[in-house]
């Protein structure tokens, strides 16, 4: 038997802060389903390839993220795909910010990661973020390389002085 989550990570997006600058975040709440959050107890969500856009009716919606369907889900509901876009909840305010901050050019709005709160709740945190050039990255991979190397050395220097 699987355990099930009941607070704490559920699924992370690795490649947002290296692919994209990140400028501010939000908490949203996520619209589900009873299935999709028993799938999401048992941690079978992923995030890595979505995003957050405003549809028609103004609301702010999360595409392209993967909640796998409920195994044990009784017949007689409406079966839907794992990929649906799911509608964010956030106060109106928070919803305009981030529908001009959408309007420059260059700006996207990434989900950072879908956890559940204290009380149970599924929530996503959604940052607006710019995209890296090839330049940045390759210099956060220095900046990471080296940190690495210089905690190695400190480690060796550490332990030959005891």
């Amino acid at each position: 038997m699987k355990t099930l989550i009941s607070t704490g990570t559920i699924a992370t997006n690795r490649k947002a802060r290296f692919n994209y600058v990140i400028n501010e975040t939000y908490e949203a709440g996520i619209v589900l389903t009873g299935g999709e959050v028993k799938s999401l107890r048992a941690g079978h969500a992923t995030i890595a390839e979505s995003y957050a856009s405003f549809e028609k009716d103004g609301g702010l919606y999360l595409v392209n993220a993967h909640i796998m369907e409920y195994a044990y889900a009784r017949g007689g509901f409406i079966e839907q795909s794992a990929t649906r876009p799911r509608q964010l909840l956030l106060k109106h305010r928070e919803l305009k910010e981030i529908h001009d901050a959408l309007l420059k050019k260059g700006k996207t709005v990434v989900p950072l990661d879908m956890y559940f709160n204290q009380r149970g709740l599924v929530k996503v945190r959604i940052a607006i973020a710019t995209g890296k050039h090839t330049v940045d990255k390759r210099e956060d991979i220095k900046k990471r390389d080296w940190n690495r190397d210089k905690q190695r050395v400190l480690a060796h220097y550490n332990n030959g002085k005891r």
